[in-house]
Parts: C-alpha cells; sequence; structure tokens
C-alpha cells in the first residue's frame, strides 16, 4: 500500500482536504531536523459503535510532548479530540488508525523555530496489525540492536518526537535485513530498552517485568498490560532487565498502539522457551482484544464512541 494512494480526508491546519493534497513543502523544518510531536491511536468497532481508545490519554501525550519541545498547538485538547472522531467518521471507517502530527512549516529555514508557525494534520485510515495477523498469533522474532544505545541524558525519550526515530529506524532496518521481524534496543549500560516502536515485556514464573521508564516512552498499551496485568492477578516489576534475563525468560512480548499485544518467540538465534507464544502472553493479549473491542465494562472510561 503506498501511503500517499489512500482514498479519504485528512484535516489539515483548520479543515478537512482530499487525501492527496495534503502536502507539505520540501523546505519544512520538521522536514530537516526532526522537530515535530505525533500520536498513534486507533479506534475499534465495539457493540456500541466505533470507539477511540484511550483518546484522552493520546491527545495529553502529545500536548506533552509538544511543551517538551517548546512547541504551543494552536489549538486546544478538546479540539484535537474532536477532529480525531471527524476524522474516522469523514473517512467512513469502523476501525482506525489515527495520526496526530504538530510540526514547523518552511516559513524559515535554521535551526531556530520562534519565527515559524506550527501546523497540525490528522489523518485516519484502515490499518490492520503492525506486524500481521499471524505474527500476533504466532509470535515474531526479534534481533538485539547494536546501534547505538540510549542514554537518560542524550534525548527527551519522554517526548514522542519525531525526531527520536531514527535510532529505531535503523536498528528496524538491520533486523530486517538479517530476517528478524523487530529489534530490541538497548540502554548504555546494556540493560534492555524496548523495540523500534514498541515497549518490551518479559515473563518469569508467573511476574511481569519490564524496563523502568528511564529511556523508553511511557507506553499507553504498556499501562493499560499493566492494569489488566493486575485484573488477573499477575505482579508487574518496572527495573533494569539485563539481556541474558531475556534469552532465560519464559515468554516475552512487544506492546504498543501499532503493535497491540505481540509475542516475541525468538531473540537472536534463541528461542522464547518452546518457540511459542506462552500462557501469561496469551492471557493478556486476549484480555486486551476484549477491552479495546468493548467487552470489559470496567475500561469502558477508555473508549470515546465516534
Amino acid at each position: 500500500m503506498i501511503i500517499s494512494d489512500i482514498k479519504g480526508k485528512i484535516w489539515l491546519d483548520g479543515a478537512f482536504c482530499d487525501w492527496k493534497d495534503a502536502n507539505v513543502h520540501v523546505l519544512t523544518h520538521t522536514l530537516h531536523y526532526g522537530t515535530g510531536v505525533f500520536e498513534g491511536v486507533r479506534a475499534y468497532k465495539t457493540d456500541k459503535g466505533t470507539c477511540i481508545f484511550r483518546l484522552l490519554d493520546h491527545t495529553e501525550r502529545l500536548f506533552q510532548s509538544a511543551h517538551l519541545i517548546g512547541m504551543d498547538i494552536p489549538y486546544s485538547q478538546d479540539d484535537l479530540m474532536n477532529i480525531q472522531k471527524e476524522s474516522v467518521k469523514a473517512n467512513k471507517l469502523e476501525n482506525a488508525y489515527i495520526r496526530p502530527i504538530c510540526f514547523y512549516g518552511n516559513e524559515g529555514m535554521g535551526l531556530r523555530a520562534d519565527n515559524l508557525r506550527v501546523h497540525v494534520a490528522i489523518a485516519s485510515w484502515d490499518w490492520g496489525p503492525y506486524l500481521g495477523a499471524e505474527k500476533i498469533a504466532n509470535g515474531i522474532k526479534v534481533k538485539i540492536s547494536q546501534f547505538p544505545k540510549r542514554e537518560p541524558e542524550a534525548m527527551l525519550y519522554k517526548a514522542k518526537a519525531t525526531g527520536n526515530y531514527l535510532n529505531s529506524m535503523l536498528a528496524l532496518t538491520d533486523a530486517l535485513k538479517c530476517g528478524f521481524d523487530e529489534a530490541l534496543i538497548l540502554g548504555g549500560d546494556d540493560s534492555v530498552n524496548e523495540g523500534s516502536g514498541e515497549n518490551f515485556f518479559l515473563v518469569k514464573d508467573n511476574k511481569l517485568i519490564t524496563p523502568d521508564l528511564v529511556t523508553v516512552l511511557d507506553g499507553i498499551t504498556r499501562k493499560t498490560v499493566i492494569d489488566l496485568a493486575k485484573d488477573l492477578d499477575i505482579q508487574t516489576e518496572e527495573r533494569k532487565i539485563k539481556i541474558q534475563e531475556v534469552f532465560d525468560c519464559d515468554e516475552a512480548f512487544f506492546t504498543g498502539t501499532a503493535a497491540e499485544v505481540t509475542p516475541i518467540v525468538q531473540v537472536n538465534d534463541c528461542k522464547i522457551s518452546d518457540g511459542k507464544p506462552g500462557p501469561v502472553t496469551k492471557k493478556l493479549q486476549n484480555s486486551y482484544f476484549d477491552l479495546i473491542h468493548g467487552k470489559i465494562s470496567k475500561y469502558d472510561k477508555w473508549l470515546s464512541l465516534v
């Protein structure tokens, strides 16, 4: 699928336009310097209709990311939440991936951004499982990345900023070239961080262990899975994870808005357990899919009806 060939509507700077007309100039500041913030949001078909999952949380994080890089978004949170709903409606979608992005324009060139306009776009389209339905069911193979490791002081990892994803892209490209499905990125101390665009969990003795939030994004799906684990009486520990713990774990999986809950069945040349998704992963995956499709009434508060 060529993304620019989709037929539909994109909201750009205050109005919907035809998908093909949502263009920017080649000298757009964010294209050159990575000075943008964005979110990945999903909407799912439920018995009540199409609902956006954790819309408020995603929108709040978008504004927090903008604040961290000194960007003033020229719309309110309520404005952008309503526009995300309208975007799903305008494109007549039952299930949708939604991409809000805020970026600096082409009003000037050079590193300074104080003289630039902040532009906002919101697109919605039908995008299935990020790594494919077969991978969601049967698991993926992951390569530990040797690309530059993450240091707490080096970048604003609390911000979901466009420039933060260069290392992720390089790590993923390398993993794919080597026959793997995803990359596992390390910190400067060789502790496990996350995937190229996902949070990481392992399971050991029926306990969830996930990296603490030092150089990893505070993932919304990550937080959701931790809440679901509590419901299932599964303990979660947030701490540094050594590489050897990954090879010795009982199960492992990634979480993310795009990836949802994706089992990991192999890391480098080492199979995790028997090379199949484990029972804890499956239990959490099933609960997650029930939640986002409106089947757990406790979490209806996280579903915004379109």
